[in-house]
């Protein structure tokens, strides 16, 4: 039985990535052949040669809203962070808030100089997240563009001078906490190149929440449970990916929220891959059986992870272990803006 200790490894504090590199696609690119084990060092612009005429790209539109807000609670004085996870409906959202002692229900919290934007905590959650509702005149989005910052990951310690860098070039809908990293490495061109080898581009769209990173606390990993994730698949993309399975072409997963997608709307539907939308909680670890993805394109994660685990079940647990030791002894870079990964 595994433990979440299972899934650990060491790693140099100076291969995490604090910035992205000025050239998205020159990220350096480690490909795992699981038929012959075999490791390769390339870099990210030969993605193309993996990938065949006839296969798909699934990749994830979810764009990165500027989901961390600072506010105050106006009897106190009292300073709030808030980190907004899901837009579940309306102007109610579910967060994590810091300090979350300080957030009752029934704690109201003003943000901007002139409270242009008001909430009251409606709930707490069992996880210490919160609900909470927003009180605003205006559209929420521009005004969480003016409020709001970026919520990069704690352990990116430096500023980020281009809040772009931290969004896929093809990020269109509104919603995530947090960017799909893998696809951070595309760029325009690359993606045209892909395009004119008759690969498909098909996107989905996963709303990056706490399920994506929060960290696992249990000991046993099937005790972890994963949280609640809003997904959507359109008809048309839903049918391109059936005809690319039809005609015999691969299925390569941009990230592991692309994975998790598709392998919840197949385990849903007898997998077979329909139009869909809701929310996802599956924890994909070792043992599970695939039924859509073929191919993977993931970044480099943090240890004893859910999203190591996710890889560990695509490929196997010991010999992702192996393939980490030698990113860590070549020096990649790990983590949102490190480098990334090709399992085929």
């Amino acid at each position: 039985m595994l433990t979440t200790k299972d899934f650990d490894y060491e790693l140099p504090e100076e291969l995490i990535a604090q910035t992205p590199l000025n050239d998205r696609s020159s990220s350096r690119l480690l490909v795992l052949d699981r038929e012959t084990d075999e490791l390769t060092d390339t870099h990210f612009t030969e993605i193309i040669d993996y990938l065949n005429p006839g296969d798909a790209l699934v990749v994830n539109e979810t764009r990165v809203i500027p989901a961390r807000i600072f506010g105050v609670k106006p009897d106190t004085g009292g300073h709030l962070e808030v980190l907004l996870l899901n837009n579940t409906e309306g102007n109610h959202w579910e967060c994590l808030i810091k300090p979350a002692r300080r957030a009752k229900v029934g704690t109201e919290i003003h943000f901007g100089d002139n409270a242009q934007l008001k909430a009251t905590v409606t709930k707490e959650l069992t996880h210490g997240g919160r609900m909470i509702e927003f009180h605003y005149e205006g559209v929420f989005l521009e005004l969480l563009e003016t409020l709001g910052q970026m919520p990069l990951p704690p352990y990116i310690k430096e500023r980020l001078d281009d809040p772009d860098r931290y969004q896929t070039v093809y990020a269109k809908e509104n919603g995530s906490a947090a960017a799909p990293t893998a696809g951070l490495h595309f760029t325009p061109d690359l993606l045209e190149k892909v395009k004119a080898k008759g690969i498909e581009i098909i996107p989905l769209v996963l709303h990056v929440g706490l399920g994506t990173f929060r960290p696992v606390t249990t000991d046993k990993i099937e005790e972890h449970e994963m949280h609640a994730e809003y997904y959507m698949l359109s008809e048309d993309s839903a049918a391109k990916i059936r005809q690319v399975q039809a005609n015999g072409g691969k299925i390569t997963a941009v990230g592991t929220t692309s994975v998790r997608t598709l392998e919840t709307i197949a385990s849903e539907h007898n997998g077979e891959i329909v139009a869909s939308s809701g929310w996802t909680s599956i924890f994909i670890s070792p043992g599970y059986q695939f039924k859509v993805v073929d191919h993977l394109i993931t970044n480099f994660h943090l240890p004893q992870s859910t999203l190591v685990m996710l890889v560990s079940a695509f490929y196997d647990r010991e010999k992702i272990l192996k393939a980490y030791e030698h990113a860590v002894a070549e020096k990649y870079r790990f983590f949102s803006f490190g480098d990334a990964m090709f399992i085929k």
